[in-house]
């Protein structure tokens, strides 16, 4: 009855301790990595922001404010977003409608063209 106990708190401790391994991805592959892409329906549709679901889950997407460009999507309608998990959301850097449309949100790298505001939005 000790020896099971004892092993039992042992197997208990080993578990906590010894971290699982996870599968490791080099510092360049994600300085080249372009966005993650996810698929589903739009189930409701704020201003730039909208929930996507694919069946296993759903997420908020982000596709910036209203005044840098304004959105026509429509729940129901079936996209796949390319962009990075941020801050509890999908920041989207593109919008693949299913008849092949892209819209250009903004690109991977650095800050979004609205960064600073609204006044901006035109400077370089």
């Amino acid at each position: 009855m000790r020896s099971t106990v004892a092993m039992t708190f042992t197997s208990a401790l080993l578990a906590v301790v010894i971290p699982t391994a996870q599968a490791q991805i080099p510092i360049r592959d994600l300085q080249r990595d372009p966005g993650v892409s996810v698929s589903g329906e739009i189930r409701s549709v704020v201003g730039n922001e909208f929930i996507l679901e694919d069946g296993t889950g759903q997420i908020i997407v982000d596709a910036g404010p209203r005044w840098h460009h304004q959105l026509n999507l429509r729940q129901g309608e079936k996209v796949t977003v390319v962009g990075e998990y941020d801050d509890y959301d999908f920041d989207a850097f593109s919008i693949t409608r299913s008849n092949g449309e892209v819209i250009r949100i903004r690109n991977a790298g650095g800050p979004p063209p609205w960064a600073g505001g609204r006044g901006r939005r035109d400077r370089k």
